[in-house]
């Protein structure tokens, strides 16, 4: 008999996300969509698959849905492209892959998790990651595809204000990810992004910053940030919380809250973060207003939030 726990857990992003500004039907559509992307890494997990598996089908489920600023939906830069980020990394063995800057792969995660699996390399950006996509046949779509009008009004918005956007109007880190614990005892960790609407000169997050945004150990963790991506660089987010654990001897929970309400929140960094560690605990903290996020394991636990309730 299998007693090893899975687990996973997903988020949407951080940020100032009101009740007052949700419609009822908006909330709906949200919550479906964390549920379905839940359900598609749960669903691996349960037949046996891999951690690593399980957070790239959540993350793809994420992508595809428009409402997150991630793959089909992604935010526009400054000059009215889209430049995707992501990362994927195997706790059991520590390999890692990102890619930045690309613009028409239709899942920067699979694109991500090919650099981790048939490349020498971690990290790859804008036309040579692209190029790597094509050889490695991964799936791309015209311009077209990731357009959507909230975005697109979003940018012109900030285009006449000449100002780069954190996603939404209000204050909102729309970076997706997933992290998880598989039968076998591994963990695993993705995010994918499309960055801040409006930036400019190439700009890159935390996101395919492994550490940073993105980081999973085996001895330790896994965990996905969202959030204000240059701070989560400079804090090292991710991998503070593995080392606060390997080193200092917290629990997940201490080290979650000593990173995200004690440190970050002193330099002014908002945001959010999922984390599982090797037993199945699950913490999902933020400072911000609320952050779309979900979680569910094999002892039954299926939860979906949005608010800080």
């Amino acid at each position: 008999m299998n007693t090893q726990k899975i687990a996973i857990a997903i988020h949407g992003g951080a940020g100032t996300i009101l009740r007052s500004t949700m419609t009822p039907a908006l909330q709906v559509q949200y919550e479906q969509a964390l549920q379905a992307a839940l359900d598609a890494g749960y669903t691996l997990l349960q037949a046996g698959g891999t951690s690593v598996d399980a957070v790239a089908a959540a993350v793809v489920s994420l992508e595809n849905f428009p409402l997150f600023n991630a793959g089909k939906g992604a935010v526009f830069n400054n000059l009215g492209k889209h430049e995707m980020d992501a990362a994927i990394m195997d706790g059991k063995t520590l390999e890692a892959g990102a890619v930045c800057g690309v613009a028409n792969t239709k899942n920067p995660v699979l694109l991500a998790k090919a650099v981790m699996e048939h490349s020498e390399h971690v990290v790859l950006c804008g036309a040579g990651a692209e190029q790597f996509a094509a050889a490695q046949g991964i799936s791309s779509e015209p311009d077209e595809y990731f357009y959507t009008k909230q975005r697109y009004q979003q940018w012109q918005q900030a285009l006449a204000e000449d100002r780069v956007q954190l996603d939404h109007t209000e204050k909102k880190f729309g970076t997706v990810g997933a992290v998880a614990l598989d039968a076998a005892g591994n963990l695993a960790a993705a995010t994918s992004t499309g960055g801040m609407t409006n930036k400019k000169y190439g700009r890159m997050g935390d996101s395919p910053v492994i550490g940073a945004g993105t980081y999973a150990n085996n001895h330790t963790c896994a965990i996905s940030c969202t959030g204000h991506g240059e701070l989560f660089i400079r804090s090292v987010v991710a991998y503070d919380i593995s080392c606060l654990m390997e080193y200092a001897g917290l629990s997940l929970a201490e080290a979650c809250d000593k990173v995200v309400h004690d440190k970050l929140v002193k330099i002014g960094g908002e945001g959010g973060l999922i984390a599982i560690d090797k037993l199945g605990n699950i913490e999902l903290p933020f400072n911000s207003e609320g952050m779309y996020r979900g979680c569910k394991n094999s002892d039954g636990l299926n939860v979906i939030s949005i608010y800080k309730d």
